[in-house]
């Protein structure tokens, strides 16, 4: 059997749990004969690929002219029973080629039986002055890739992308008004869009996030086309209209993994076109993988998911190397208590500093260690600066690999507060490495682990008040460690590739 697999992530570049549990079921699924074709917007050539064969988005050609009438019905098709939302325009350049076929008509109406013109995005945004553009494509030059639209186009265009309202990352090209130089050719703009071209992807979660997604979804449509695979399976909404396009064009069955909704994430004040992307690739899926029974009722809470198609696949945890080696790195005799994580809402940092200010009331000895990024980090900063634990809290930003490891080993507790966790990988890092941890009752974790203390995230006197038990009482904390460790042992990636392959051949048997 043989997957496309879509992540927006993999390690080691990874901005939290998402990229680790890619790993882990790719891993899982290798155990049991499973090939998995998985695609990432950008690859930087260190990941771990024995188990998986890696494909950068950034690095596939994608040619911008069809010239086989058929395989553009099929592409043309296939982007109409997508939602608005999902699809990037090509009204622009249809625009752009009726002005120009004006002053030859005949060679407009060869064209236009002749080709499929893509519309594409390009290092073109609005307010740019002729300044920042030119250094957006000295930028793309140095990286040896050519701007999407090509460079000739581009600067004699000298368009303007504006966002379409109600739509998500797709562009609409307008002509440039007084800033238009001249208007190209048909020949230059059959010249530039013949050539194969690549995008150019951060791979990231700033702020060109959906233009990334919809440039995204265009590979992902090229790879879907070339590739032979049984089953399409996509990680979180980053990859869902990906998942739309490849299912329209091949008709193979679809499994979207939900690691976390916008409703985890941002609470009820959800961003509509993300909730609207999820909800349009829940209502294309044939089968929805849930990390955790709180993760699936979240789905039939808010997005009326039909039970029948879910299915709750938990997480599991990858066996890192001993934990007495990299306990003997402590340099410090104070204990420590850790937060690590994305520093959002969802996370619940505020809740740990709270709970952090209350147990140096009680034992001012204890030091705290926020660790990650994220947009409520200054006000993190200031929080912890109000409530006088300068000397008491540490931030070490974000890290990675070998060190986060190392702050798990380092940390006498670690603490996960969230707010609304579908699963949460990282309490079972932090186990297999020895150190006694307390989760959020609001957390999917919470279902498969009875060695842990739990607690109510609003809770900060209970949780200060569980974070002093576990630095009073070594008994506690040692007895935490020692059933942690074994309960750990059980839960294996292997374990749940079995789980994940047996929803792979329901729609493939």
């Amino acid at each position: 059997m043989r997957v496309l697999m879509l992540g927006w992530e993999f390690p080691p570049h990874i901005s939290g749990g998402l990229g680790t549990a890619c790993f882990g079921l790719t891993q899982g699924l290798a155990h049991h004969g499973v090939e998995v074709l998985f695609v990432v917007p950008r690859s930087f050539g260190d990941e771990d690929t024995r188990f998986v064969s890696l494909v950068g988005a950034d690095q596939v050609p994608v040619r911008r002219v069809q010239r086989e009438t058929e395989r553009a019905e099929t592409v043309r098709a296939a982007w109409s029973k997508l939602p608005d939302a999902v699809r990037t325009s090509a009204e622009g350049i249809d625009v752009l080629l009726a002005e120009a076929g004006a002053r030859d008509p005949a060679l407009r109406e060869r064209l236009a039986r002749a080709f499929e013109l893509v519309a594409i995005d390009s290092p073109l945004r609005p307010y740019l002055d002729d300044a920042e553009y030119e250094q957006s494509l000295d930028l793309l030059a140095e990286a040896g890739i050519e701007p999407a639209v090509g460079a000739v186009a581009a600067r004699a265009v000298a368009a303007r992308v504006v966002r379409t309202a109600g739509t998500v990352g797709a562009p609409e090209l307008v002509p440039g008004g007084a800033h238009l130089e001249r208007f190209p050719s048909i020949e230059e703009l059959v010249r530039e869009s013949t050539r194969e071209q690549r995008f150019v992807f951060r791979g990231a979660y700033g702020p060109d996030l959906f233009a990334e997604v919809a440039r995204y979804a265009l590979v992902v449509g090229e790879i879907a086309r070339r590739e032979r695979f049984d089953v399409i399976h996509a990680h979180d909404w980053m990859t869902y209209p990906a998942a739309l396009v490849a299912k329209a064009i091949t008709g193979r069955p679809l499994v979207l993994h939900m690691h976390a909704c916008e409703y985890d994430r941002s609470g009820e004040a959800v961003d509509p076109r993300i909730r609207d992307l999820e909800q349009a690739g829940f209502d294309g899926a044939d089968r929805i993988a849930c990390v955790s029974h709180y993760t699936a009722n979240t789905l039939k809470r808010f997005y009326r998911v039909d039970k029948a198609r879910l299915r709750v696949v938990h997480n599991a945890v990858t066996h890192r190397e001993a934990a007495a080696v990299l306990h003997e790195e402590k340099a410090i005799p104070e204990p420590i208590v850790l937060f690590l994580g994305r520093i959002t809402f969802q996370k619940g940092p505020d809740y740990f500093i709270d709970a952090a200010a209350r147990v140096i009331q009680v034992e001012p000895r204890v030091k705290f260690v926020m660790s990650g990024s994220g947009d409520m980090l200054p006000r993190m900063i200031e929080r912890a600066a109000r409530k006088g634990l300068a000397r008491h809290m540490h931030f070490t930003g974000f890290l990675r690999g070998r060190e986060v490891e190392r702050m798990y080993a380092m940390a006498d507790i670690y603490v996960m507060p969230s707010v609304s966790e579908p699963f949460g990988i990282s309490p079972l890092e932090a186990m297999a490495l020895d150190t006694p941890v307390i989760v959020s009752r609001q957390s999917g974790v919470s279902e498969v682990l009875a060695n842990a203390l739990k607690v109510d995230f609003w809770d900060v006197d209970g949780m200060a008040n569980k974070i002093l038990a576990l630095l009073r009482y070594d008994a506690l904390s040692q007895q935490l460690v020692e059933d942690g460790r074994e309960e750990i042992s059980r839960l294996r990636w292997d374990t749940q590739g079995a789980l994940m392959k047996q929803v792979y051949q329901e729609l493939v048997a």
